[in-house]
């Protein structure tokens, strides 16, 4: 501590995460000029240098040094990162005006458009877009975004429900249980000219337009207790390539334990030589998810990671070369597999589509 005009600074002691949070805040290109600002004047305060060491150090004055020290001490990292209530210019609006935006934003469409941008809504209000923009960000509103999604209008919503969380939270005993489901039409996509690899300050590229060489379907089947991989590529998704997937899941599991195998309701998993394989095959058990509730399974999760992590960037030359690397992706995936651990109860879903079905029936 040391005294300055009197006063004497207050001493800045810093845990390890506050210091590591603090350097990269000031290092940091991203966050806004003025918090690595304050931040530098905490990490300095910290190593022992006065108020007026640290704005010769910045170039600021001994006043400001002393402010953020100050609210470092009495706050925490809350203190620096928000300013101080009442600062800088007061809106110019009135609440009767962010009222009207507001309900235009929510409530209305523009004239020959889906949505609203900013300068289309000052048009129509005679305020600036960056009026606009600024009440649209104090209402969280974002009007360029949008989400897809569809309430499940199954009438055996619940009690399918039920069975497929009993599944996921408490497996019967001596039984496996399966998430099943077909990724069709993965495309062997081959782009027109070579792309170029990253390197700093540029993203890879690739070029937009492509040459098909030929789709694949891929089976699967995701062991929900360990998390382990059953798949198997086809030329089509028939009733007879689903018998020959279930064949393979016959084959590599266990004969003594029970199969219990969650789907959706597409045609080929109920067609009449699956139903008369099935009663040949007791063991086999299956599961129907709600209709529009494909979420419920989760070999979709698998099903993501392989796009975003091996399809979505892969250039494939071929048919085989696709079918090779999604049989590679699967068994790099298998070595080190991570089941997917299902947290909601049955109970919570249930009170969600409630409340989303209650919502798209209110009148607006």
């Amino acid at each position: 501590m040391q005294n300055e005009g009197m006063r004497t600074a207050p001493r800045v002691e810093l845990s390890v995460e506050d210091r590591d949070w603090l350097e990269k805040v000031s290092r940091s290109r991203i966050k806004a000029v003025r918090l690595s600002e304050r931040a530098l004047i905490v990490l300095m305060a910290a190593d022992g240098q006065t108020n007026r060491q640290i704005g010769l150090g910045l170039g600021i004055t001994e006043e400001k040094a002393a402010r953020w020290r100050g609210r470092f001490v009495a706050q925490g990292r809350i203190g620096i990162e928000q300013d101080a209530p009442g600062r800088g210019r007061k809106p110019t609006y009135l609440p009767k005006i962010v009222s009207m935006v507001v309900r235009r934003t929510t409530r209305q469409k523009p004239e020959a458009a889906t949505h609203w941008s900013r300068r289309v809504m000052a048009r129509a209000t005679d305020l600036s877009a960056s009026t606009i923009g600024r009440i649209w960000r104090q209402h969280g509103l974002r009007p360029h975004l949008s989400r897809t999604f569809k309430v499940s209008n199954d009438p055996h919503f619940a009690e399918k429900l039920e069975d497929i969380v009993g599944l996921y939270l408490a497996a019967p005993e001596h039984a496996l249980v399966f998430c099943c489901d077909e990724k069709s039409q993965v495309q062997a996509l081959d782009r027109t000219q070579p792309g170029l690899p990253m390197k700093k300050g540029r993203a890879s590229t690739f070029t937009h337009d492509y040459v098909r060489h030929g789709t694949t379907t891929l089976f699967a089947a995701l062991n929900v207790a360990d998390g382990t991989v059953i798949g198997q590529c086809q030329s089509r998704h028939r009733h007879i390539e689903w018998l020959k997937f279930l064949r393979l899941l016959d084959a590599q599991t266990a004969a003594d334990r029970e199969l219990h195998l969650i789907l959706d309701n597409y045609a080929t998993h109920k067609h009449p030589k699956v139903k008369a394989w099935l009663k040949k095959h007791p063991r086999f058990r299956l599961h129907f998810t709600p209709t529009s509730a494909s979420w419920l399974n989760m070999v979709e999760r698998f099903f993501r990671d392989l796009t975003t992590q091996r399809l979505r960037r892969g250039v494939f030359r071929s048919l085989p070369e696709l079918i090779g690397a999604i049989t590679a992706y699967l068994e790099s995936y298998n070595a080190r597999p991570t089941p997917f651990v299902w947290t909601a109860s049955a109970s919570d879903i249930l009170a969600k589509v409630k409340r989303a079905r209650s919502k798209l029936h209110t009148p607006r």
